[in-house]
């Protein structure tokens, strides 16, 4: 419960008008984050997002780890270029809960993992990534080449 009770000052700390954690979109550009862990979101699984979203995987062992917090700190600043890619944030801070994303995913400790479009595993890494660095990720997929292509 005191890992609940964490996250979701963290989550209400971030809530603003860039940001939604019930996958509410509103008329501007909105990063959508969810907690995949929470009794909400238990069932959620990476397969409902194939071809309309790109999964950001944030997982760690408590919503206390530092990476987390610097993670969720860099994602705050400039959430825009990743809503204009189609980013959806899954964040999983309880390895007690079993979710899917862990089972999947199989972390150790902090990690994170970007999901293409087509359900596939694009990128991971053990630290904390800055939206510019996730953006020219996401950028040199096909998928997006293909995106940026058809406009």
């Amino acid at each position: 419960m005191h890992k609940r009770i964490l996250l979701s000052l963290l989550l209400a700390a971030m809530h603003g008008p860039a940001f939604s954690d019930n996958g509410a979109a509103g008329e501007e550009s909105v990063l959508t984050i969810i907690d995949a862990a929470s009794e909400n979101h238990a069932g959620i699984q990476l397969e409902q997002f194939k071809w309309t979203a790109r999964p950001f995987v944030v997982l760690a062992e408590s919503p206390s780890d530092p990476r987390f917090t610097e993670q969720m700190s860099l994602l705050r600043k400039d959430p825009n270029p990743l809503a204009e890619r189609d980013v959806i944030v899954l964040i999983d801070t309880d390895p007690n809960a079993d979710s899917q994303l862990r089972e999947k995913l199989r972390p150790r400790g902090f990690m994170l993992v970007l999901i293409g479009k087509d359900g596939g595993v694009k990128l991971r890494k053990p630290f904390p990534w800055s939206v510019r660095e996730i953006s020219r990720a996401i950028d040199k997929l096909p998928i997006r080449q293909q995106e940026l292509r058809a406009r």
